[in-house]
């Protein structure tokens, strides 16, 4: 039996900080306590006296981009960017090529992710206008939710017909996951920008096609339906304040039929940004406005929004020269989303329970998963070791990412990740993935 005992861990965990020794054995945590003493042989003990120990993170909506699209990411690259950061499990969008809309390509990407992902693992299934068989067919124990994009970021995906949307809403009871933007909105305004500039649009046009109104339109639209059918809705990446009206924190997460995300760009960067990083910064939905990024921090810290994630997107560096109507949406985040989140809690922007409430707690609450999420005995071992004082800095020799660029590429952060354990294993530490053993398989309590 492998076993590893932390010492001295300053444990964050279900709103508490505390003091104390984690035993992990195998792939659990077997015991928490005050002093746990090495009496095993071949014990490994890791001393984290003056650094953090938390569970690890879980991100619900990243694209590592296999099948099909591996020249920008693929699921073994960028899981090893994520445990880099301190993700230990993450759940994968469906606009791959083919897209995730059958039951054939999500038996595929499990069998890849089986192989080859260093984090654990789950996928969406896509929903499309036409493919409600295929959804019922799905085991709701496999999946975290269903993916509906009702915006045009994802080509073939788009789902318009309110007919089939209200069919999928009806008959779904497992988590239902939007992408909220109005396609004839983001067309016209597309339109008169492209009437003025052609191809060559200024990325700070990109809010203004991409606007408050567009993202208004969808959201209200799928709350609506979900309170209409009593659907479980979950709004992916709010980029508006006015959206914010739209939920509600007054009952507990557990008990909430419409829960919502905010990410990790939407909270970092405004529309000031887009002179300095250009189409590094441009996402579907927009980065909007300072204002708007002001109230999504309100939203979070008063559990407006129940969850924090990255929407990783890598695009090649190349593809993100293109003139704005070519180039793609999206960039890579998963390596530096919780150092990005120790960034803000240096600022007084959020508290390190919080961070552990909305990027681990919640999600595992969310969508039902089974001993993640949590420092618990009986758990899996998911834990990520940082220090709060060890400035770095992002250089493109420290990017793990298969695309070999990143939006924060000579920012300095405060604090750094030492360990990440997955499973018991430890997989990173010290700016080394260690390789071998394979993430599992995410389980869902339903």
């Amino acid at each position: 039996m492998n076993r590893t005992i932390i010492k001295n861990a300053n444990i964050i965990n279900e709103g508490r900080i505390f003091e104390s020794d984690i035993l992990i054995e195998d792939i659990f945590i077997s015991k928490i306590a005050n002093s746990i003493s090495p009496n095993f042989s071949n014990t490994k003990i890791i001393d984290a006296e003056g650094n953090f120990v938390i569970p690890g993170l879980i991100d619900d909506q990243v694209h590592f981009r296999e099948p099909g699209l591996t020249h920008k990411g693929n699921i073994y690259t960028e899981s090893r960017a994520a445990v880099a950061g301190g993700i230990t499990s993450y759940f994968e969008m469906p606009n791959t090529k083919p897209n995730t809309t059958t039951i054939d390509e999500l038996s595929n990407k499990f069998n890849i992710a089986k192989e080859n992902s260093i984090a654990n693992y789950s996928f969406m299934f896509g929903g499309t206008n036409s493919n409600l068989d295929d959804i019922l067919k799905n085991n709701v124990r496999e999946i975290p939710a269903i993916k509906l994009f009702l915006g045009s970021s994802t080509g073939n995906m788009l789902v318009d017909d309110i007919d089939s949307l209200e069919k999928i809403f009806s008959n779904v009871n497992i988590p239902i996951a939007v992408h909220c933007e109005d396609e004839k909105t983001v067309n016209e305004n597309l339109k008169l920008h492209f009437d003025t500039y052609g191809d060559n649009i200024p990325i700070n046009c990109h809010p203004k096609i991409r606007s408050e109104e567009a993202c208004y339109i969808s959201s209200s639209m799928a709350v609506n339906l979900a309170k209409k059918t009593g659907a479980r809705l979950h709004v992916f990446h709010l980029s508006t304040a006015k959206e914010l009206e739209l939920f509600t924190q007054k009952i507990p997460l557990s008990e909430k039929k419409i829960t919502s995300e905010v990410c990790i760009h939407h909270l970092t960067f405004s529309d000031q940004d887009y002179d300095k990083l250009g189409t590094k910064i441009k996402w579907n939905p927009a980065v909007k406005t300072s204002n708007d990024r002001e109230k999504l921090w309100n939203a979070l810290n008063n559990d407006l929004i129940d969850v924090i994630a990255t929407d990783h997107a890598p695009h090649t560096f190349k593809e993100k020269q293109n003139p704005y109507t070519t180039c793609p949406s999206g960039g890579p985040l998963v390596q530096h989303s919780l150092v990005s989140m120790l960034e803000s809690y240096h600022k007084e922007k959020i508290s390190l329970e919080k961070i552990v409430q909305k990027m681990s707690h919640n999600p595992a609450i969310l969508f039902d998963i089974k001993k993640r999420g949590y420092i618990k005995e009986g758990f899996y071992a998911d834990l990520v070791i940082f220090n709060l004082n060890s400035p770095w800095k992002v250089s493109k020799d420290n990017l793990m990412y298969k695309c070999g660029w990143s939006p924060f590429e000579n920012k300095i952060f405060k604090s750094r990740i030492l360990h990440t354990f997955v499973n018991g294993n430890l997989v990173y530490s010290m700016g080394k993935v260690f390789e071998g053993k394979m993430g599992m398989k995410i389980q869902f309590d339903r």
